[in-house]
């Protein structure tokens, strides 16, 4: 098991504002569209004071592959349109490793790249990274902490009409387009299926506890976890 100390600012634990951390942790966060998975992921880098990645891994991707950062951005979190090669390689195309990169769509290889970033930054030390497969690009990392947050549909309504401002007439359908592309996006690049309970090893409706209840609970699940590995770990017996 892989240790990685955290520094947060002594004026932050004593205020209250840090949390202190000692096992490497890498939080993925998928989430419901409205459902402030975003936040929730920010504010949790920002208490654990821990590096966040969402868009951000957009600009990395480009710079290290030399392409344009619009072009991750167009592709962002969406499957393939190919269909004929949807029908060659079956559900899940990019598990099979069947082909070579430059055979593949673009939106294979840009996920790729990406998958490569997602990597990079996961063996840099813990951070919280948000949507794009990251759970299941990471799978084998056994630092990963993977959390889903979703909430009833009047209540993601409401936030894409109050910090989103989309249309009030048009929310509910915005939500769950949004959902369909993210669900679609994770199912075809993974072999899960996203937004299952059994897909992740936390599962927190925001819209009963809040974005801060919701952090809270991560917070607290990750401090479990890290006390049933030390506790359960394989001992030397002379």
């Amino acid at each position: 098991m892989r240790r990685h100390w955290l520094a947060v600012h002594p004026d932050e634990c004593r205020q209250g504002g840090g949390t202190f951390m000692s096992m490497q942790t890498i939080f993925t966060i998928g989430r419901q569209f409205g459902s402030g998975g975003r936040q929730v992921g920010r504010k949790l880098a920002e208490r654990l004071g821990i590096p966040f990645y969402d868009s951000e891994l957009l600009a990395i991707s480009a710079k290290d592959s030399g392409l344009s950062e619009a072009l991750f951005a167009t592709a962002d979190e969406k499957a393939t349109s190919s269909l004929f090669y949807s029908l060659v390689m079956g559900n899940y195309p990019m598990a099979s490793g069947a082909i070579g990169i430059a055979e593949m769509p673009l939106n294979d290889q840009l996920f790729l790249i990406q998958s490569k970033t997602i990597k990079k930054v996961s063996d840099a030390g813990s951070c919280v990274i948000v949507g794009r497969c990251a759970d299941y690009v990471l799978r084998d990392n056994p630092d990963v902490l993977s959390v889903f947050i979703h909430a009833d549909i009047a209540e993601r309504v409401k936030r894409a009409v109050e910090v989103y401002e989309v249309a009030p007439e048009k929310a509910e359908e915005t939500c769950l387009k949004a959902d369909k592309k993210r669900a679609n996006f994770y199912n075809y690049y993974s072999d899960r299926k996203w937004g299952m309970c059994k897909t992740y090893h936390l599962c927190l409706d925001s819209g009963l506890i809040g974005i801060d209840g919701c952090v809270d609970q991560i917070i607290a699940f990750q401090k479990a976890w890290e006390h049933h590995r030390d506790t359960t770990k394989p001992t030397d017996h002379i």
